[in-house]
């Protein structure tokens, strides 16, 4: 993508008050209780043998969204597969200041490297480069820091090539069915958000350069309860339409209320991220959704996985470079009836 995302998601909830400084248990292999359905990734060669023991920092925001909960889940699990690595993973929370409390807990507690998935990534970059300054290698997960310095890799998705894959997909459809002047809607997320920007950027191109155009749009919250509001409405004011985009699915369960509600069958949506419950929609093959751009949160079980490389010294044994690369961003593929059940294994509950 053209510039990875500042925020994924910020959300608008109330948190939990814990104090700064409280840890989970950490997580290691034989904790399997506490880890159990998050995706790993599977180490290959030399890299899958246990080495040095590598204790892991681990912080994240709350776990009140699907998307989110799932990070966290996937990076317990995927610790838990290595002996040789430690997790300690702090609270997950949305208050900034309790988050770099967190972190300096972690690092005061000697981690030998940092995984950070910033609520604010401009807020916490300060921490990280603080990190980084004392020789902690910090994993920046997703919502990016202000400066480059204040990371050693970044992993995250790809905003803007979720739309031009939405936009492709849909574009292939309309062309499949002679539809030669389609009416094409787009429920987007926080419209503020640069994440949302690149997203609908992207979509917008894609049509774009298939003869196509973006019709009525609206924004939600990466909420149920925004995505069915606005979607009513939508529906209300447009009676037809050919195809739908939908940004996160997460967002989509209201947005899949509102269709089924008013009974809206003449349409295809597509949606995004790629929760187990659309995906078991689009296997299903019964209801408007054919589709949805992976923004996976399965990039947490690989940043465990680079943090253990990393604090072992380890670069990528696939890769003729000897470090770990400074940026590593997941690709946004498009799941459909015919692929779903490749990408079962990285379905996330909504």
């Amino acid at each position: 993508m053209s510039d990875p995302s500042l925020a994924r998601r910020r959300f608008l909830l109330g948190t939990t008050a814990i104090g700064a400084g409280s840890l989970l248990v950490a997580c290691t292999s034989n904790q399997p209780a506490e880890t159990s359905g998050g995706n790993v990734a599977a180490g290959q060669g030399d890299n899958a043998q246990p080495g040095k023991q590598v204790t892991v920092g681990f912080s994240a925001p709350a776990a009140d969204h699907g998307w989110i909960a799932a990070i966290t889940k996937n990076a317990r699990a995927q610790a838990a597969r290595f002996s040789d690595v430690k997790l300690n993973a702090t609270e997950g929370t949305n208050d900034v200041n309790q988050q770099i409390a967190q972190v300096e807990t972690l690092l005061n507690n000697k981690v030998d490297v940092l995984v950070l998935l910033p609520f604010d990534g401009k807020a916490l970059t300060a921490v990280a480069q603080q990190a980084m300054d004392a020789g902690t290698p910090v994993i920046n997960l997703d919502r990016i820091f202000d400066s480059a310095l204040a990371y050693r890799t970044w992993i995250g998705g790809d905003n803007y090539r979720m739309g031009v894959n939405a936009g492709n997909y849909i574009a292939q459809e309309m062309k499949k069915k002679n539809v030669s002047s389609p009416v094409i809607g787009e429920i987007a997320g926080i419209d503020s958000l640069p994440l949302t920007q690149d997203r609908s950027r992207g979509f917008k191109d894609a049509l774009s350069r298939n003869g196509f155009a973006v019709g009525p749009r609206v924004a939600a919250a990466f909420t149920a309860e925004s995505g069915e509001q606005v979607t009513a409405n939508l529906l209300q004011s447009v009676p037809k339409f050919d195809a739908l985009w939908n940004h996160d699915d997460d967002q989509g369960i209201g947005v899949m209320s509102a269709i089924e509600a008013a009974n809206r069958k003449e349409f295809i949506m597509v949606g995004g991220a790629g929760s187990k419950n659309m995906m078991d929609r689009i296997k299903a093959d019964n209801s408007v959704i054919k589709a949805t751009v992976l923004y996976s949160p399965s990039m947490s079980s690989s940043a465990i996985s680079l943090a253990r490389l990393l604090g072992q010294n380890k670069g990528m044994s696939d890769l003729a470079e000897h470090e770990i690369p400074a940026q590593i961003t997941t690709y946004s593929a498009v799941v459909t009836k015919e692929n779903v059940d490749s990408y079962m294994d990285v379905a996330f509950e909504s």
